[in-house]
Order: structure tokens, then sequence, then C-alpha cells
């Protein structure tokens, strides 16, 4: 599903208009960045959470010339799934 879809699927389902539909949209996924940058954790129960890893710098190799590339420290986001959504998936297999 892409952005574009969900938005599409809201304003079908809440009876309001697409832009209506996408503002909802960017305010949910620009405030859950906002927090992320803050380093907040983002909980949504039965869903998942959000949380920021941080990694060490490490040295990695260019695949194509096998140079020695030193790559810093970083932070990604994590998802882990909640476990209504985990039952959910699975409840096919």
């Amino acid at each position: 599903m892409t952005k574009a879809d969900l938005i599409n699927l809201i304003s079908e389902k809440a009876g309001i208009t697409r832009v209506k539909a996408e503002t909802v949209v960017n305010t949910i996924f620009d405030t859950m960045t906002e927090a992320l940058l803050k380093d907040d954790r983002i909980e949504i129960r039965g869903f998942g959470s959000f949380v920021n890893r941080a990694y060490g710098s490490y040295q990695g190799r260019n695949p194509r010339t096998g140079e020695v590339i030193n790559v810093g420290e970083k932070k990604l986001p994590f998802f882990k799934v909640g476990k209504e959504l985990r039952e959910d998936i699975n409840k096919g297999t």
C-alpha cells in the first residue's frame, strides 16, 4: 500500500475529501517523524512501536573495489510489531 492508496482509503471510509484525508495522513507522519527526531518512542497499542536504535562506528568494505571504509555512528528507526498484529497476521498459517 502506498501513501496515495492510504489517503484514498481514508477518504472513502471516513466520507471526507481527499484533501482532508491527505492532511490527516501528512499530520500523522510528520508528528511521528518529529517524535523520532527528538528520540521519543512511539507506541501504538496492538500495532507496534517505533524506537531509534544507535549503532556504533565500524569499518566496512566497498563491495566493488574492496577498499576499507570507515562508517560513522548512526541512529536508525526500528519497528517492533505488536502482539495483536502479529497474531492477526499469523492466523492464516
